[in-house]
This record gives structure tokens, sequence and C-alpha cells, in this order.
């Protein structure tokens, strides 16, 4: 048996943390902060509660495996999933919308000819079908599997099959703007599938065309809520810890990794305590993990933290009191798209233009568990925003929230005479951490879980696979599984 300290108590921590205590090691969390959940969070207030951070759980496989494999409870006895749908409602600029059903292709098809006019459905779905041989070509090698030591592969073979065009010279790999524009043609149907990019902070312009995966995880695996919000999520994986034995302190923060013999072996915490350990697992990010080490955790060769590796979107968010009750057949998830896309593409690196309105996600849950009763509504409006230094700025915050505000009002009806109090989290705007993608170069991959550093490994939306709820839970996946099973690991069967 092994002891292992885990710094961190995100969503890919607790997920390791769970599968090295059921392995039989004995396995310390330290989280600074006074909650776990890392980036799963909740705000409350008067009554009413919001999901701070992901709102929705594409792929809910990865905690179905986790909680199999961690104990007799299914993830279904611990949480509520609610399958949604629609999936999502697109409204656009034109005052034309669509609503797509959850994780039905035909009904999608059928859904886009009626709203866009055929064949917007047909191209859609043949879209789809080449998204789907991307992510059967990439799914195991970039989810399943530790990086690979030739992670040159992932970074320069683009498993997209995009549709050739006799004549033409190909000068450079295609991004996915390109195949979007030449594949779909309908504007409208471009801005649909491009938003589950912009999501994730990712440019479609430079994005590679693999990044098709993206919708096509949407549309194939559906989307589900979690009753009373995903924070509920991370209690049940919390609670799942517990189960298994993991100690957790909160308010404890790592100050330093100890080296002893050329590897990790233990943690130093603020007040001078030292664990010693066998191994230590950092769900951090990197800037943070370079202040508790000096030692090179990355060489020449190894997939490295970039600055721009999670793009330079910030998520930005605001919080919705409304009165009165939804109206009937209100829509779980709605994406309000801007007349001018390519400003606010522009935008993410240059910063916002005046008024400039963008792409944003109206989540409105119909939760009971949320509201103070029947009479009252949460709503959560989000949007990548500009670099996360220009929305550090508190008037510039308050505009952008006005922005949101006004866009959600062609998913809400009557929203502004409805609103009691608006809300906009505290702190510093998060990274849209991406999805770990091949065919784009290392940086849109990233490290390995496996460090220079023996003993130390990385967990977490910033180390393979990336971000987002599910690829969170896959890495504490590999991670444990380098850990129990050595170098060897090669993922799961």
């Amino acid at each position: 048996m092994a002891r292992i300290a885990v710094i961190g108590a995100g969503m890919g921590a607790m997920a390791a943390a769970a599968r090295l205590a059921v392995a039989g090691h004995r396995v310390a969390v330290f989280e600074r902060a006074e909650t776990y959940g890392g980036e799963v969070g909740r705000f409350e207030r008067k009554g009413f509660s919001f999901d701070t951070g992901p709102g929705l759980l594409p792929l809910p496989a990865v905690y179905r495996d986790l909680f199999i494999k961690t104990g007799k409870q299914p993830l279904e006895e611990c949480v509520e999933l609610v399958q949604v749908d629609p999936a999502v409602r697109h409204v656009f600029a034109d005052g034309t919308s669509v609503a797509l059903p959850n994780a039905s292709r035909a009904g999608a098809v059928e859904a886009l000819d009626t709203a866009l006019g055929a064949p917007a459905g047909q191209s859609w779905s043949a879209f789809i079908n080449r998204a789907r041989e991307a992510w059967d070509r990439s799914r195991r090698p970039l989810l399943e599997e530790p990086l690979w030591p030739n992670w040159q592969v992932l970074a320069e073979r683009d498993p997209y099959p995009a549709v050739r065009r006799s004549g033409l010279l190909r000068r450079r790999p295609p991004t996915f703007a390109d195949v979007t524009r030449r594949e779909l043609a309908e504007p409208r149907l471009v801005a649909l599938v491009e938003s589950a990019l912009l999501a994730h902070g990712l440019d479609p312009r430079t994005a590679p065309a693999a990044a098709a995966v993206l919708p096509y995880m949407e549309q194939a695996f559906g989307t589900w809520y979690v009753r009373g919000g995903i924070r509920e999520l991370a209690r049940a994986v919390y609670e799942r810890c517990l189960a298994r034995k993991v100690e957790f302190t909160f308010g404890a923060e790592v100050t330093s990794v100890i080296e002893k013999d050329g590897r990790a072996a233990g943690v130093e915490l603020a007040d001078g305590t030292l664990f010693e350990t066998d191994h230590v697992v950092a769900g951090v990010d990197p800037a943070r993990l370079r202040q508790l080490t000096s030692h090179r955790l990355q060489a020449e060769g190894d997939v490295r933290p970039a600055e721009d590796a999670a793009g330079r979107g910030a998520r930005f968010t605001v919080l919705l009191a409304l009165r009165g009750a939804p109206e009937p057949g209100a829509v779980h998830q709605s994406v309000v798209h801007p007349a001018d896309r390519k400003a606010e593409l522009d935008s993410l690196a240059t910063g916002p233009g005046a008024g400039l309105r963008p792409t944003v996600t109206v989540l409105r849950p119909c939760d009971p568990a949320l509201v103070p009763d029947a009479g009252h509504e949460s709503a959560v409006l989000s949007a990548v925003a500009p670099a996360k230094e220009v929305l550090a700025d508190g008037a510039l915050t308050e505009a952008y929230a006005d922005q949101l505000t006004a866009a959600a009002e062609s998913a809400v009806p009557g929203l502004r005479e409805r609103i009691l109090w608006r809300e906009i989290p505290g702190g510093p705007p998060h990274a849209a951490a991406h999805p770990a993608l091949p065919g784009g170069g290392e940086r849109f991959l990233y490290p390995s879980n496996a460090t220079r550093l023996p003993g130390l490994y990385l967990v977490g939306a910033l180390a393979h696979p990336g971000g987002g709820l599910p690829h969170s839970g896959m890495s504490g996946a590999l991670t444990a599984g380098l850990i129990v099973e050595g170098p060897e690991f090669r993922g799961s069967q």
C-alpha cells in the first residue's frame, strides 16, 4: 500500500483519488479552498442556487465508469440524471431558430431542413458522419490511453476526412473553419457547429479540422443534466472518495513538493507540516505547479504547458434571479448567435469592441431545487470573453454582463422585466480549457500525466487529455492507472 498526496480537490483529482483508494492505497487530498469540486462551484443567495461552472454533463459514461469501478452504487443511485430534450435551441440574429432533439440524427436533420431550408439537414448529417470518423480514429489514443511518447504523430496527423476538391493544391492542413465553410456553406449552419468550439475558447479559424469531434460528441452521446445542479455530481464524487477512505484537508495550501533521492516524496503545507508520500498527484494549473517545485517537469521533446494551450478566451458567467415561473415549453439550453461572427472571433485576441455581442449560452434548468418557490426561476448566462486581463476591469465587466443579458432576451421572454437581481461570480474568469485535439500541433495537446520528476503526476483540465467534465474524469483514470500499473499502463481495454 502506497501513501499518495493529491494537491487540489477538483473533479479530475477526486476521480484519481477514488480510483487509487479502491486499489488499496492511502490517499490524502489537500485543498487550499474550503470545499471540493474546483470549477464545479455553486452560488447561493436568497433561496436561489446556481452552478458557476459547467451546467450540463456530456458523455456521462465517464462518470458511470468511475462509480462502477469504485463501489457498489452506480452513478444513477447517487445522482438523478435527466436527458435534456431538446438538447439545444439555436437562435440567430435574423430571427430564425432551430431546436435540436437530444441524440437524434433523424430528428436533427428534419429540424434543420425545416428551419434553415434543405439541404441544411443533409449537409449537417454528412459533416457529422465525417466527424464520427475523426472520433473513431482519435478516441483511444487521445482519451483512453496515456499520452504517447511519440505524441508528434497525434499532433501532425489530422484524422478528419475532409472532402477533397479536384484541382486544388493543399498548402496547409485545413482548419475547422475551412471544412465548415466548404462543406456546410449556410452561414447559420456554420455558426451552429462552431458554437461547440467557442464554448471551449477555440477559434475555428485556427483549430484543426479534427475539432469536429466536439459537435459530434454533443450529437452522439446526448446532453444530460444532474437534478439539483452539476454541483451534485461533485458532491457524489466527493462522497464516493470518503466511502473509499480518502482523507480530505481543506484550507490546506501546499507550498512545495518534497523531493528525495530524485523523486517526489511528499508535500509541505503553508503551516510547515510535512506529509511524506510515495507519489504526488497535482491537480493544479502549470503556473502554480512551477511554484511548488524547481524540478523540470517536461523536457525537450515533451508536450509542455503553453500560455495559450487553453485558448485565450475566458469563461464569463452571469447569474440571474427571475420573478415568475418559466413559460410552458421553456428550453433548458439556448445558444444565441451574434450578427457579426468575425468580430466576435477577432475580439478573442484583440479585446472587445464597443457594443460587441458574443455567442451566449442560456441555461434555464427549471429545477425546483434551485429556486425559493414555484413563482421564480434561475438562469445562467455564459460566453467566452476576450482575454482574462481585459475582464479584470470592473467597468468592462459590467458592460459585458449587459451584453450577455441583452442577447439572452432572444431566449427568455420578458427577461428584463423579470430580473430580481443578477450576480457576476467573483474571482478572475477561468480559462476555457478545451479537450485535447489531434492534428493541430503541440498547442492543442496537453502535458503527459507522468512528469519528468519520478513520483509526480498531473491530473485535471490542464493535463492530458484536456478540459471539460468528461475529460477531467478520464484524466483521473489515466493518472491512477499509471500509478497502480506503472509506466506499462496502456489505458482501459
